[in-house]
């Protein structure tokens, strides 16, 4: 590649990103995000706007003072007041950049600005110049251009580039234009803008018609050399341009685009999530490269493609930009070969006829729930392949709970032919029952997870617990379910303790695992003391 050929990442997220609504960044947090792009080596960051609050002065100034690698940039409207505050802001940085902008659109210079052209483009020479006198670096905005006069803009473009200008920006500030169009109307200011070689290209594209990344990587295509984005596509109304949409597909098809690019993609995933967390605004599990599906299959036959041959159904390595692998999601679209790799990554090494029943509950647990885990797996492979007898059964639950009450719980379990029925008190109502089981059971257990889920919706949502206790070295689990989330808490807890009882018959034998023991022998309470 030659420098020809380098696109430069222009990120936006402190600027353009925190203007989406609801989104309120304070000075450390700009700070972190700021220092993890310098980490992704974004080629320029755009910290704020210092002249829209003393906060946004501050931060700006925090970054340019704080962060090292990237150029730095500061917004500024096309008049001395923005850029004095954007250059008191800046001038601590160690690559600064003034960043002017003034709209040149016929309705956003009648209806906004309420000047003539030819004032509109006395304003934008002017801000440029004094900008320049300031700074060596100085980029120059027309706002609104894809629906700007391309003559007259050519006109702006040009004047601005004599006065100083090292980059002229093309911006979608609306999300109007479509690939085609846009593409276009960057080799029209290419071609008819006197000087244009000395500046560097840079678009600026919104996303209100969902074409934001589409529309900047036309430009690329017509010879753009500066992309301005944002993380997660953060911005006004439908945001930005997606910086990880955009940098993957210029490295994904670098057969296509022809270009080469400076960013780090390993930090692409954890920035990502970065921004989201800090400014609130989660991604959707959909969204490309970063959404928590982007590298998640479910589709049986894309399961058997990947574990075939990753690039079946992958384009992109999960590890080029942070995540450790891909996901295969086992749910009732899922097959048997990823099934059975599940079971082998879990330890379990089952016979052809085992592995065929244990799909087929797994097929059906899969129909009543949208996910399926490994603890579900691990319930499955005990309830259908390990031969548990029922030693004690759950016949009776009562809870007393409240926000003002200690919880205490009253069980009644049946061992053979003898009815036990025992009483606690725990830190709340599920403790309680299972310190009362412990009690009716005799047995004695270390409780090392538990959790419910909802099978169904709705306020009658059938409600399944799992636990998985450990005895002696081994886990076991059990699992339960009910409209009522404590009888399904105590059904899983006497599963996993007859599964315990049956794991030591079993030991205490000498025999091996598929050994069983009579349902009908009772148990010793002492057996478990």
């Amino acid at each position: 590649m030659t420098e020809m050929n380098r696109i430069f990442v222009f990120d936006t997220t402190l600027r353009d990103g925190e203007q989406s609504p609801g989104v309120n960044l304070n000075v450390e947090g700009k700070i972190e995000i700021a220092t993890q792009l310098a980490k992704l080596r974004v080629d320029v960051i755009e910290a704020g706007f210092p002249v829209a609050s003393p906060g946004d002065f501050a931060a700006v100034k925090a970054v340019a003072s704080q962060v090292e690698g990237p150029v730095i940039a500061a917004l500024a409207r096309a008049t001395e007041k923005d850029i004095d505050r954007a250059w008191e802001a800046l001038k601590y940085a160690r690559k600064p950049r003034i960043h002017t902008f003034i709209a040149t659109s016929p309705v956003h210079m009648r209806c906004k600005l309420r000047k003539s052209p030819d004032e509109v483009l006395s304003m934008g020479v002017e801000a440029v110049r004094y900008a320049r006198s300031l700074a060596n670096d100085v980029e120059f905005s027309a706002e609104d251009a894809a629906r700007s006069d391309r003559g007259f803009l050519c006109e702006v473009f040009a004047a601005a580039i004599e006065a100083g200008a090292t980059v002229i920006n093309i911006p979608d500030t609306v999300g109007y234009s479509t690939p085609r169009e846009f593409a276009d109307l960057v080799s029209y200011v290419r071609a008819h803008t006197a000087g244009i070689h000395k500046a560097i290209i840079s678009v600026h594209c919104h996303d209100d018609l969902g074409l934001a990344v589409a529309n900047s990587l036309a430009a690329v295509t017509a010879g753009a050399t500066q992309v301005e984005c944002t993380i997660n596509g953060l911005g006004e109304r439908a945001g930005n341009a997606a910086l990880e949409e955009i940098v993957m597909a210029l490295k994904t098809r670098q057969d296509y685009f022809g270009v080469s690019l400076d960013v780090d993609t390993k930090h692409i995933y954890r920035t990502s999530r970065l921004v989201s967390t800090l400014t609130g605004v989660f991604v959707q599990p959909n969204k490309a490269v970063v959404g928590d599906n982007a590298f998640a299959h479910e589709s049986g036959i894309h399961q058997d493609g990947i574990l075939k041959e990753r690039t079946t159904y992958e384009i992109m390595a999960p590890e080029s930009i942070g995540l450790p692998e891909s996901r295969l999601v086992l749910g009732k679209h899922s097959g048997r070969h990823a099934f059975n790799e599940r079971l082998k990554a879990l330890g379990y090494s089952l016979s052809q006829e085992e592995m065929e029943r244990a799909f087929n509950r797994f097929t059906d647990l899969a129909d009543k729930k949208k996910q399926v885990s490994d603890k579900d797996i691990e319930a499955i492979i005990e309830d259908e392949l390990v031969a548990t007898p029922a030693f004690f059964e759950l016949q009776y639950v009562h809870v007393i709970s409240g926000n003002h009450a200690v919880p205490t719980a009253t069980v009644r379990v049946k061992n053979g032919d003898t009815i036990v029925e025992e009483a606690a008190c725990g830190d709340g109502p599920v403790d309680a029952v299972y310190k009362a089981i412990d009690a009716a059971t005799g047995i004695q257990t270390h409780l090392v997870s538990y959790s419910l889920n909802a099978v169904t919706g709705g306020k009658d949502a059938l409600g399944e617990a799992t636990v998985r206790v450990k005895d002696n070295g081994n886990m076991c689990v059990g699992r339960g379910t009910s409209t009522d989330v404590i009888e399904a808490s105590a059904k899983a807890y006497v599963q996993a303790v007859n599964k315990v009882v049956h794991s030591r018959r079993v030991f205490s034998m000498g025999l091996q695992n598929n050994t069983t023991a009579r349902a009908d022998e009772p148990i010793e309470k002492a057996e478990g003391k």
